[in-house]
């Protein structure tokens, strides 16, 4: 590579490493931002096309058809739904408005915690290294701070991980009988293995305390629709969000998305098998890496600490995007241990993460 190529793309990656999104149209393989890439079919955007001046010259219909067009997806009644503008609304809205005391597990999306003042939310460390939570531990330090409410990504993010269902249902009870909330963002679970028997939506009746987030931008690949939900039995608290929600909150591109997903659940059930599959495919090929510790993963991305010999995980996805257009994500502003050495890789097509995997073994140093 020129010097002045390689200026050109150490430019680049300084202002893509500040932005939130966007990244098609800078020409980079993106291994960061986490979606289905197998979703939504051809036949979706050919009904947007044949919508499009009624969509764009209307008003969106408010809350409650909008969450009659959620619940007709989900099988919930209307009152037991919020629809949000992503879950980033929802998060802003229950974080940083509602919440007296929050905690949340660590390494962990962090939008929780930037979303609520520091004196109102405590940061639970996973168990290192195993970045597994101990709902026992959890629950008894939710108790010691006097939180209201306790949040749980399951998968998390960027662990990768799973909360087993059983873990989640009684931590649920448990934090019942202090008086704290149990949030479980279930925005990754599709990509799980039998998401249907895993998740908790179906059982929410069950558990009074319970609210279910969920961002459909990741496992239905439409980021820029901006389209999330709450789900609880607790109608009160649904009613608090639901009054602090703008009167339009959704255009009218993510209502006509709502409208026709039912007729595509076959479609949207095989584009996540066809994810997993990919996923499963790159966890293998990273396992190959002499001295890349690799965790077992259940959402459509990876986590990675990089061996010991390696540069640090900003060196790395820095080298990675200026010598191979490809942009990964490093673990630095995730508060665990040793961040510095960690990174998330998002899966890709068989073929993408295939490259990636070669691409990733030159920047280290690894010859093969």
């Amino acid at each position: 590579m020129s010097q002045n190529n390689y200026g050109a793309q150490s430019e680049k990656y300084r202002f893509i490493s500040t932005q939130h999104g966007g990244y098609y149209r800078h020409n980079f393989i993106d291994h960061a931002y986490l979606y289905n890439l197998y979703f939504p079919p051809e036949a979706i955007f050919a009904s947007f096309k044949e919508q499009i001046h009624n969509i764009v010259l209307n008003y969106p219909v408010a809350q409650d058809a909008l969450a009659g067009l959620i619940g007709k997806i989900i099988d919930q009644p209307v009152e037991r739904i919020v629809v949000s503008n992503g879950a980033s609304e929802l998060i802003k809205i229950v974080s940083g408005q509602i919440s007296g005391k929050l905690i949340i597990p660590v390494p962990s999306f962090n939008e929780y915690a930037n979303a609520a003042p520091s004196r109102r939310v405590v940061e639970f460390p996973l168990d290192f290294p195993s970045f597994r939570l101990c709902v026992e531990k959890f629950a008894d330090e939710a108790f010691r701070v006097k939180a209201d409410m306790a949040v749980v990504i399951t998968p998390n993010n960027p662990t990768s991980m799973l909360v087993p269902k059983s873990d989640l249902v009684w931590l649920a009870k448990k934090l019942e009988s202090h008086d704290c909330m149990l949030i479980i963002d279930e925005s990754f679970l599709d990509f799980a293995e039998n998401p249907d028997k895993i998740s908790i939506e179906r059982d929410i009746a069950d558990y009074p305390n319970m609210v279910i987030f969920k961002s459909m931008s990741k496992a239905y690949g439409i980021g820029g629709l901006r389209i999330g939900y709450m789900l609880t039995a607790d109608l009160k608290f649904a009613e608090v969000v639901r009054n602090r929600i703008p009167i339009w909150n959704i255009n009218g591109f993510a209502e006509e998305f709502l409208r026709l997903l039912p007729d595509y659940k076959y479609e949207f059930l095989e584009s996540c098998k066809q994810v997993r599959y990919d996923r499963d495919s790159l966890y293998e090929k990273l396992c190959g890496i002499k001295g890349m510790t690799v965790f077992k993963p259940d959402a459509n991305f990876v986590f990675c600490r990089l061996p010991d010999y390696a540069q640090s995980a900003p060196d790395v996805t820095k080298e990675l995007f200026i010598k191979h257009n490809m942009y990964i994500k490093d673990c630095v502003g995730k508060t665990q241990p040793d961040s510095d050495r960690y990174i998330r890789i998002a899966s890709r097509t068989e073929g993408e993460n295939r490259k990636m995997v070669t691409a990733l073994i030159d920047v280290i140093g690894l010859k093969n």
